[in-house]
């Protein structure tokens, strides 16, 4: 009867635990003007993020915890959960819009799932440079993709660097006919799909953590990303065979569900998008730093790194992709068009 009794204490504990952990609000009191009290609330809310610790992107998040902790005297706190402790992007992106989680940090392309103006990231070979997308990210048209998000009960903050996608396989790959009949993993959306067909590869949508298993194994034979995922998710070990095309620059977003966004004051609103605005300079630098990091141990590891001189066949190869898609966001990319340096 007794463990009866403590079970029963243990799980009620628990359930107030959960439910006071979870975007918390209290009141605290500072002193107003003229001896008078002014009530401002306290936040505690959690940022999903599918990355390591010490991944470029999972610093940034702490950067900007950090920014909104000091800039709000303490008031509201940031819990960064990274290594997709609260679920991979696609799911964590779905929870920040039901309100179940307040932040979260993704790649542009599953947020297409949510808001087709994001899809505009994976045309291939849409950008020439890292320039060239910031050009257009810290662009006004930039910022309407930002707040498009609304529409989908979320809010977008600011954009991070993800360098340039190319392809790694468990064989050998070192032109586009060796791309022929491979099972390649994609972030899910028509245009990922719609590209794998064009080079005559088969598209196969997976979670970013199933990967590594699924090249070990063989479920896919291929992937495609960046230099610093490529490397710290350790996918180097089992496809070592790494084509440089750049065949999409798709960026990173750090968004707020508009659950979380509407309990906020103006105020508070106005602090929690600055201190994201002002994170990007920190993670590019992390970025850039890591990549070159990447790069360097990746080639010490004995990788076949073979980079693509003249992507012209690639380009002809994914044009029926651009026709499909492209007038789709023509505003667009006429504005991508108009940013090239």
């Amino acid at each position: 009867m007794r463990n009866e009794i403590m079970r029963c204490f243990a799980v009620v504990f628990t359930v107030i635990m959960i439910v006071s952990g979870c975007s918390g609000r209290e009141e605290t009191k500072t002193a107003g003007g003229g001896g008078e009290e002014d009530t401002k609330p306290t936040y505690e809310f959690r940022l999903a993020e599918t990355h390591a610790p010490d991944y470029p992107t999972t610093l940034a998040d702490k950067h900007f915890a950090e920014l909104v902790h000091e800039r709000s005297d303490g008031r509201i706190k940031i819990d960064v959960f990274p290594s997709a402790a609260l679920g991979e992007e696609a799911a964590a992106i779905e929870q920040v819009q039901l309100g179940a989680i307040d932040f979260v940090r993704t790649s542009a392309g599953p947020l297409a799932e949510f808001n087709k103006d994001y899809a505009v990231f994976s045309l291939p070979y849409l950008f020439d440079s890292d320039e060239h997308v910031w050009n257009f990210l810290l662009s006004e048209h930039g910022d309407q993709l930002l707040d498009s998000l609304e529409s989908s009960k979320m809010l977008g903050l600011a954009y991070y660097s993800s360098g340039a996608r190319s392809f790694y396989s468990s064989k050998p790959l070192a032109g586009l006919e060796d791309l022929q009949g491979q099972k390649i993993r994609i972030q899910q959306n028509a245009v990922n799909i719609d590209l794998m067909d064009a080079l005559g590869a088969s598209a196969t949508p997976m979670a970013f953590g199933e990967v590594y298993s699924g090249l070990q194994t063989g479920v896919i034979d291929a992937a495609e990303n960046n230099y610093p995922s490529y490397y710290s998710t350790g996918h180097y070990e089992v496809a070592p065979y790494f084509l440089l095309d750049g065949h999409q620059r798709i960026p990173e977003v750090l968004v707020i569900s508009m659950t979380a966004w509407e309990k906020l004051s103006e105020e508070d609103q106005e602090l929690i998008r600055t201190a994201a605005k002002d994170s990007i300079a920190f993670q590019r630098e992390k970025w850039a730093e890591y990549e070159q990091l990447a790069e360097e141990e990746i080639r010490d590891a004995g990788v076949t790194v073979t980079e693509v001189a003249d992507v012209s066949a690639w380009q002809k190869a994914v044009q029926p992709v651009l026709e499909k898609h492209g007038a789709d966001y023509q505003d667009l990319l006429d504005a991508v068009e108009a940013l090239r340096p």
